[in-house]
Order: C-alpha cells, then structure tokens, then sequence
C-alpha cells in the first residue's frame, strides 16, 4: 500500500491564479505529484519531471511524464518553455540558468524551499540544500517579483523561502497587473 499523497502546498495553491488559464506547467523535482495532482485537476497541463520512475508512474494518466536525473545528465527539455515552474523541497543551484531559460515570456516561477536555519530543526541540514538569506531575490533578478517570503514556519517545523515571480515581456505603457489575491471563484 502507498502512502498517502500529501496536500499541496499552500504558496503552490495559493499563486496558482497567477499562471495562464490551461498554460503549460513543469513540475521539477515533483516526487508522488502533490502538485501534478492539483495543477491537472485546475486545468493546467502538466510535465512531471522527477528521477523516480516508480514516483511518477502513477501520474502517467495526469501529465507528461520526464524521467531524469537532472543533477548528474543533461537538462531534459532544451528549447522547451512553460507558463509556469513549480519548485517545492528541492535546491540543486546549478540547474538555475536552465530554469530561467524554461520560464515563457509572461511566465510564472512558484518556488519554495528549506532556507538556512534549518539545521537548527531538522532536515535538510546540509548547506548544500539550504537557501542563503535573500538568495532567491538575487537568482530571480530580472523577474517581476510578485510575493516573496524568508523566514520560520511552525508546522512543520522549518525555515522556508518562497517566491512568486513573473517573467515580464515586452510591454507597453501599461504595466501588467498581477493579482496579490485570486479572483473569487479561482484556484485555490
């Protein structure tokens, strides 16, 4: 018997309307699919990009599937571009340049993950896996940042940085509004 998927996360749901109605969304590092799950029941299509077959079989039904090891081969999908990157638990800093590369022009980047200081509650602990203070502020410089967040989470216990940013395009006079709240009726 598997175990029970966990809910999505609250920043992933909560900026979802921030993304193209039925855009095209990678979910990296997407492990059973929490995300895939909910991105595919709102309407989104979904690339599920993960190392393990066996996590990502089951969403075979639900979303393109990516089988790679994106820390040790090739980045899996050059050329290709998405409406939306959705990155949660996951820090492999050299794949950054390929992630930016991947975000379309008024694209959006949903990425939350372990921050310094959570050595001092749990895993991971490593330096490696830990976001620097302000670090995602400094890697999505050129991006519309719509919502950012650095700091302590109580339940679970860890220390967090998120961000909601937007790939801006070639605009005119008129900046383009992005909606700190969904419309009613919307995502999440």
């Amino acid at each position: 018997m598997h175990p029970p998927i966990a809910a999505p996360s609250p920043w992933v749901t909560g900026w979802a309307h921030l993304i193209r109605p039925g855009g095209k969304v990678l979910d990296l590092a997407c492990g059973s699919g929490r995300h895939v799950r909910w991105l595919a029941d709102h309407s989104f299509a979904v690339t599920a990009l993960d190392r393990d077959a066996g996590a990502l079989q089951p969403l075979r039904a639900l979303a393109e599937v990516c089988v790679a090891d994106i820390e040790n081969g090739p980045w899996p999908l050059p050329g290709r571009r998405f409406d939306a990157l959705v990155v949660t638990n996951y820090l492999w800093r050299p794949l950054w340049p390929q992630l930016l590369d991947s975000l379309a022009e008024g694209g959006v980047l949903l990425y939350e993950t372990f921050a310094v200081g959570n050595q001092t509650v749990g895993k991971p602990a490593r330096a490696d896996f830990l976001l620097r203070h302000g670090e995602l502020l400094s890697l999505t410089q050129g991006l519309h940042v719509v919502a950012y967040e650095d700091g302590f989470l109580d339940a679970p216990a860890r220390f967090v940085q998120r961000i909601a940013a937007v790939r801006q395009g070639e605009g005119g006079a008129t900046p383009p509004r992005h909606s700190l709240r969904p419309a009613p009726g919307a995502g999440a």
